[in-house]
């Protein structure tokens, strides 16, 4: 069988080809923030959309779209569903158990301003698990505990989203650095020190930011000192550890680093007034939504089960340490699974790879995008045991035993997670099988293309290219494998910096991660927001734009005015630093 030539401008005209292109992600916008078409049926109906692009409209032959789409939807599964289903099922287990309650109380006991809270567990806690898992990890968790604090569910989502931005370039232990540096042929240390010197500017920015979209100007100004300590501090410890120790603990790091600078200055300052309301300032269309909100995720509390009761008094102290020892076994066993030597002790034994056929290396990229023609790759690595979702899973299990739930009693909760995530999971997996099929089929490469014909302009619009990539695909590491070579290619032709376009690629990205369909369906699923990812979209749309046109911003300056790819980057790096 003859290898398929990828094709980028099937109508002979860029402009005709880019709107075609781009008919899928706006009918799935569209469809979603339209609030008249449920999330689950407008990723599926996107996905029909897409098939018909790529097949009629880009020439690609059915069968091979067939095989790209199966392989999106099993992707959307394994890892991204399977890290959802199994942090929602841990979840419920401490709702059902009452220990979800002593979590909130002891939150409260670190500060009962709901500002500051959101910077403990929206910021610095979602940063530990975007760092120690990713895909998905940070905004289900830190979701999750918002809406048990009693955030209502639109400011417990939407929240979540915006402050899981600034990790997400070194999410999962540097996964998208080493996407990108494996299709970029640059050193991994020299893109992260990079990555390093754009994104400690917004780590600044994004606390203020939340709680300003939060609490308004005036309640962001009064408790200034707390967000600069939460925001100096990760930006200080992610600068210089991307810089001069490695990209793969960055987030993990920053975030340590972070709470605990955090904690501390609570030691000596409160604020002059505590903020109580729960809600978005102004109008929240989300207060009292599904009342009582644990319950609509809770697993449901059979009468015969013991379950903590707080009513009229505080938590022990024995209490409020049991109710974290879920969370730190979750935080424990995802950081572990994320390393390279745990991945290197169970890969080899745990390990199914499923060369696709009849799509294996039957897809040929050819220039522009690649500087020769190269085919494209269909494996699917079914490292089941490695699999972030899988440590979740054995965390679950193993705070369960700890909460003496029987195990007849676990296993009919789990399969009551899958019943409540059902439309969740169907939602995910259309979503990667419609970023699997545009990828496969070149019609994300299209796109592309008309990012890269900006001229002069190229450093900011190369920019905006990785946000595009990471609100199609959903991941920051997919989008720096689909345009890692195409920013390296085209800054090359334009004189620039290949790393510095191919770090932007990566540090624009993570603005495009707040508003990327498939974490909008975690957010509201892990807050029992069911079937309103219109309104969160329609939250987080506008703040997604303007910060990722602030990292072109950025790099804007960093292309022409202050040229940081000359300065001396990582000492362990190997390869040259521009070109």
């Amino acid at each position: 069988m003859t290898p398929w030539n990828q094709v980028y401008d099937p109508f002979g005209n860029q402009w005709l080809s880019t709107f075609m292109a781009s008919l899928p992600v706006i009918a799935l916008l569209g469809m979603i923030a339209s609030g008249k078409v449920k999330a689950h049926i407008a990723a599926v109906l996107a996905l029909v959309i897409a098939f018909l692009v790529a097949t009629v409209a880009f020439t690609m032959p059915v069968d091979l779209a067939v095989r790209a789409t199966i392989l999106g939807m099993v992707t959307g599964m394994f890892p991204i569903g399977w890290i959802i289903l199994n942090v929602i099922f841990l979840y419920r287990l401490t709702v059902e158990k009452g220990w979800f309650a002593i979590l909130q109380q002891s939150v409260a006991g670190i500060t009962e301003d709901r500002r500051i809270q959101l910077l403990l567990v929206a910021f610095a806690f979602g940063a530990f698990f975007e760092g120690a898992g990713g895909f998905g990890t940070p905004v289900a968790v830190t979701g999750a505990i918002l809406i048990g604090l009693g955030f209502s569910p639109l400011a417990a989502s939407g929240l979540s989203l915006i402050a899981n931005t600034a990790p997400v370039a070194y999410g999962a232990l540097g996964a998208p650095v080493q996407g990108l540096a494996s299709v970029t042929g640059y050193d991994p240390y020299v893109l992260g020190a990079m990555i390093g010197r754009q994104l400690p500017f917004f780590s600044v920015i994004v606390p203020f930011w939340l709680i300003w979209v939060f609490a308004g100007f005036r309640g962001m100004l009064a408790i200034w000192p707390p967000i600069a300590v939460c925001g100096v501090s990760f930006a200080l410890a992610q600068f210089l550890i991307s810089n001069y120790i490695n990209p793969w603990i960055v987030d993990i790091g920053a975030s340590l680093v972070s709470m605990a600078a955090l904690v501390a200055f609570l030691k000596v300052w409160r604020p002059s007034q505590v903020w109580s309301s729960p809600a978005l300032r102004g109008h929240d269309p989300s207060i009292g939504y599904g009342e009582p909100r644990p319950a609509s995720l809770g697993a449901g509390v059979p009468s015969d089960l013991p379950k903590v009761n707080l009513t009229g008094r505080s938590a022990s102290t024995s209490e409020l340490i049991m109710a974290w020892v879920p969370w730190i076994i979750l935080s424990v066993i995802v950081a572990v699974w994320g390393t390279g030597w745990f991945k290197g002790i169970v890969n080899p034994l745990f390990t199914w790879k499923y060369e696709i056929p009849g799509l294996h290396n039957m897809i040929m990229k050819v220039p522009p995008v690649e500087a020769a023609p190269k085919a494209e790759p269909a494996i699917f690595a079914f490292t089941y045991m490695s699999y972030t979702g899988t440590g979740v899973l054995f965390a679950a299990i193993i705070s369960g035993l700890i909460m003496r739930f029987s195990p007849v009693r676990l296993v009919t909760a789990y399969f009551e997670t899958i019943w409540v995530l059902r439309y969740s999971l169907i939602t995910i997996a259309a979503m990667l099988a419609l970023g699997v099929l545009t990828r496969y089929a070149g019609v994300d490469a299209t796109l592309g293309l008309a990012f890269a014909g900006t001229g002069i302009l190229y450093p900011f619009f190369g920019t905006l290219l990785g946000w595009l990539g990471v609100a199609l695909t959903g991941s920051d590491t997919a989008s720096n494998v689909l345009f890692g070579g195409l920013q390296r290619i085209t800054s090359e032709q334009l004189g620039l910096s290949g790393v510095l376009m191919a770090s932007a690629n990566s540090s624009g990205g993570v603005m495009g991660k707040m508003i990327d369909a498939q974490s909008i369906v975690v957010a509201s699923t892990a807050t029992g927001y069911f079937g309103q990812e219109s309104k969160i979209l329609r939250f987080v749309f506008w703040h997604s734009i303007v910060l990722a046109c602030l990292v072109g911003g950025l790099v804007m300056l960093q292309a022409y005015v202050y040229p940081f790819t000359e300065m001396v980057i990582h000492p362990a790096a190997t390869a040259p630093a521009a070109h």
